[in-house]
């Protein structure tokens, strides 16, 4: 089955490009140039990924991302600005799944769309569901359970708790969370995996008195199987 993908750029020759070169890859493709159909759009079809702009007519990207993100998890590779470095945190702690910066190369694209749609067709099938104990992590949908009980969390600090949950008893280095998290070029301060300790902490183990996460001095943090 092919799968379909939505590309929402106001760019037409941009846009026609794309679209020539997915089809070429076999993909079913549609388009959308102004934010307000897009999102019409993709909430009503069954999409595989949108290739999501920022910047659009109707609605912005970030704007279309936050209101599809309460009915849909279908995957999204924003597409930014060369310098719009908050424009890619933004779009990542909103619920994006990747980013792609302005001008690139189809090939960086293809095998990034290629990426993403691996990782949902996995964990659609049942690959990567993470337990411990109540505590329950699915790729798929984007949801973090404890008992019956979702856990809202950011896209930020979903993916910290993957990377702790993915490497349960191995402890990791700030740096080694930094690259798994924020990604190889993050040229931030490494005290914002502590930060976002501290945010997944409060919603997880200090909300239902467990102990999940926890703190090696001078080297980084471990997660372990908790006893309730």
């Amino acid at each position: 089955m092919e799968e379909k993908i939505l590309i929402i750029e106001d760019e037409e020759k941009l846009a026609r490009f794309i679209e020539l070169e997915l089809e070429h890859e076999g993909y079913r493709v549609e388009k959308a140039t102004d934010g307000r159909d897009a999102l019409a759009m993709a909430e009503r079809g069954d999409y595989d990924l949108l290739l999501l702009d920022v910047m659009l007519p109707g609605m912005s990207g970030m704007e279309l991302l936050r209101r599809l993100r309460r009915t849909k998890q279908t995957p999204v590779i924003m597409v930014t600005a060369r310098d719009a470095v908050m424009d890619k945190v933004t779009g990542l702690d909103m619920g994006a799944d990747d980013y792609i910066t302005k001008p690139f190369e189809i090939e960086e694209l293809l095998a990034r769309i290629r990426a993403a749609l691996r990782k949902r067709s996995g964990a659609a099938a049942g690959e990567g569901l993470l337990t411990s104990g109540k505590l329950t992590l699915d790729p798929a949908r984007h949801i973090v359970r404890y008992g019956e009980e979702e856990i809202s969390l950011t896209s930020r600090e979903f993916d910290l708790l993957q990377a702790l949950m993915e490497n349960r008893s191995l402890v990791l280095r700030r740096e080694q969370l930094l690259s798994k998290v924020w990604g190889y070029d993050y040229m931030g301060e490494t005290n914002v995996v502590d930060v976002y300790i501290r945010y997944l902490r409060s919603k997880i183990d200090e909300k239902f008195d467990v102990k999940y996460i926890h703190t090696v001095r001078g080297v980084g943090y471990v997660f372990r199987d908790a006893e309730a």
